[in-house]
């Protein structure tokens, strides 16, 4: 039955596909983007700083900025050493916020651990709320915790389009979060028991965890181990979201977590490492749905990261959606 989280006896788990989701999203992002490319005489723009030279972070801005540029949208790459000082990256956000030019703006984090511990709200509490397109202005998240969002996360929020569009239920439902972070665990919550579901939180602490994750007909994976959760944390039939993005590079553990048969272990010899979720593939034969890595949430943060900037740059010609 269409809508339902329970799947058939002796079937593999449904895979949510992200990326022909975030597909559509853009799609559907087109006209907008030519209504305020026509009206701003300029496209949305998206201001981001990059700081340091995180290997990871100079790929999620790489595509970020290709995504945008595909879109119609620009976007404006500062970038600074890891020896700039809090104060050089302040100043680029706050000349991001004086701008007539930019609709959004993001900080890409992580940021280098000499910026100091408290570096990223400080530089998130410095964005403009109404060019937060990232949603974690303090601002924009006690509106999220209050219903009435104009900028939520977009990783959470690509989850929540992500089930929506694939007709999975939340109404009524149980729903557990493992990770409690500000970027994913608890606005995902919230998000969640705006849509009726039943929320429970779990994170490092939680005790009998696997029995509290077993009880969820929708279960969201968001701590940053891989294959952390097994078999033994889902109940049968349970849409699993697999937020976490691991790069393995160790042939044993690959191997350990894929069947010799798994085209994967092809790409991993290709490429000599291999990107896998918090969720162990195994999963995929006791869920009843259940998002790849990659392909799964992660092309719909991105996406979603163009709907915040186009709804930006609507708020700012006062047409906002």
């Amino acid at each position: 039955m269409e809508g339902s989280n329970l799947r058939r006896f002796g079937m593999a788990a449904r895979i949510l596909d992200g990326t022909r989701i975030a597909a559509d999203i853009r799609t559907e992002l087109v006209a907008r983007v030519e209504a305020c490319t026509l009206a701003a005489r300029r496209p949305p723009t998206l201001g981001i700083l990059l700081v340091g030279d995180d290997a990871a972070s100079e790929v999620y801005v790489n595509t970020k900025s290709k995504a945008g540029d595909a879109l119609g949208l620009k976007v404006d790459v500062v970038r600074l050493p890891k020896t700039a000082t809090l104060d050089k990256a302040k100043e680029v956000v706050c000349r991001f916020n004086r701008s007539q030019d930019h609709d959004g703006i993001l900080v890409q984090a992580p940021l280098p651990s000499a910026l100091g511990t408290a570096a990223e709200s400080t530089l998130f509490e410095a964005i403009d709320p109404t060019k937060d397109v990232d949603g974690f202005h303090p601002t924009n998240f006690g509106r999220l915790a209050q219903g009435r969002s104009v900028f939520a996360p977009c990783t959470p929020s690509g989850i929540l389009e992500l089930l929506d569009r694939s007709c999975i239920n939340l109404k009524g439902q149980r729903a557990v979060v493992i990770g409690r972070s500000q970027i994913v665990g608890k606005p995902v919550a919230l998000m969640l028991l705006h849509r009726h579901a039943t929320v429970t939180v779990c994170h490092s602490k939680t005790r009998d965890l696997s029995a509290l994750a077993r009880e969820a007909d929708v279960l969201i994976a968001a701590l940053g181990r891989p294959a952390f959760v097994t078999s033994e944390f889902v109940k049968p039939g349970a849409t699993v979201i697999d937020v976490g993005v691991n790069r393995l590079v160790d042939e044993a553990i690959v191997k350990s977590l894929l069947p010799p048969s798994s085209p994967r272990l092809q790409t991993f010899a290709r490429r000599g490492s291999l990107l896998v979720g918090d969720v162990h593939p195994a999963v995929r034969e006791t869920a009843g749905a259940l998002t790849p890595v990659p392909g799964g949430v992660g092309p719909l943060t991105v996406a979603m990261l163009m709907v915040n900037t186009v709804r930006a740059s609507e708020m700012h010609l006062g047409k906002a959606v």
